[in-house]
């Protein structure tokens, strides 16, 4: 089958096109013909070397994909076999035109939602969902969503914006701000203007911010705990787009009485897999806006993944499989 092996760390080329034997399920496992794989920010920081890959290259790269059941493994319910369903993998082989996965956390497609789309809005929006019920905002709340025109921020802003919150965001240029608004922000900031911070100063004013929904890290991160309502303040830790985590201290939070929530590791992980039906379950119901920004041939996976490094998206790349 065809299939893109990484074959060390580095940039986009190290994602080749090869030839590669087809997976076969074991144990509580399935394999999906896969018809959809999006390309995640997470699998950039581990194909550059950010964060360690799940395995010694060369390996078959990709976390998700979307398709429909062929096999089934000893424990898993027959039954699943043409099914349309979205997995997530153990850290490997989803770029693939058959990927093998745990059938446990398998997603089904509902009806009425395009099996690309299904792959788009998967992982972005069930993070959201997740740190969105974590931080539970409400309706006379000011919210601050970092990254807010594509990915998590996208789906954060809407849910937020839907809660009746009033959502500043931050986006990267004006194409991006205008989306950040077209999904319910009041205002947006650029952040790469080195000052944004100093910039939200302004458009608070006298309001502080009750949740921040923090995906940017570094060293800006720390100016926002003195724009952050005391004793309910909550900052929700879950990206580091600027390279690495804020460096904020126990004592930075107790001086103002404020909350910082770190969302990573297996828990957190377990609660965002448990809200990827209800997610799929609001697009097919058409409260939650998908966003796709392209498709292609699962061959330009290294194209795809140069496309993010420039954070040119404005929604998820999702490639297909060109199955004969």
């Amino acid at each position: 089958m065809r299939a893109i092996v990484m074959t060390g760390v580095g940039g986009p080329e190290v994602l080749v096109p090869s030839e590669t034997p087809r997976p076969t399920a074991g144990a509580g496992e399935l394999v999906v013909r896969a018809e959809a794989v999006p390309v995640l920010y997470p699998e950039a920081a581990i194909r550059a070397g950010t964060f360690p890959p799940p395995a010694e290259p060369p390996f078959v790269f990709g976390f998700q994909a979307a398709g429909t059941v062929v096999e089934t493994g000893p424990d898993v319910d027959p039954g699943f076999v043409g099914c349309r369903v979205a997995v997530a993998t153990n850290g490997s082989g989803a770029y693939a035109e058959y990927v093998v996965a745990p059938a446990a956390p398998a997603t089904p497609i509902p009806d009425g939602v395009d099996t690309a789309i299904a792959a788009a809005v998967l992982m972005s929006g069930s993070v959201a969902t997740a740190l969105f019920d974590t931080a539970a905002p409400t309706g006379d709340e000011t919210v601050l969503v970092e990254a807010a025109a594509t990915g998590v921020g996208a789906y954060l802003t809407q849910y937020a914006a839907r809660r009746g919150a009033r959502v500043i965001a931050t986006a990267g240029g004006p194409a991006k701000a205008a989306q950040a608004r077209k999904l319910g922000a009041a205002e947006v900031i650029d952040h790469n203007d080195p000052a944004w911070t100093d910039r939200l100063r302004d458009v608070l004013g006298a309001v502080t911010l009750d949740v921040v929904f923090d995906s940017i890290g570094g060293p800006a991160t720390p100016a926002l705990l003195d724009l952050m309502t005391p004793v309910r303040g909550r900052m929700l830790a879950y990206g580091f787009l600027s390279g690495g985590p804020a460096p904020i201290t126990a004592t930075d939070l107790i001086n103002r009485g404020l909350t910082l929530i770190g969302c990573a590791g297996p828990a957190w992980l377990g609660k965002v897999a448990s809200h990827r039906a209800q997610v799929l379950y609001e697009v097919a119901a058409g409260t939650l806006e998908p966003l796709l920004d392209t498709t292609m041939p699962l061959d330009q996976a290294a194209h795809a993944h140069e496309l993010i490094e420039r954070r040119a998206a404005f929604g998820t790349i999702v490639l297909l499989p060109n199955h004969t």
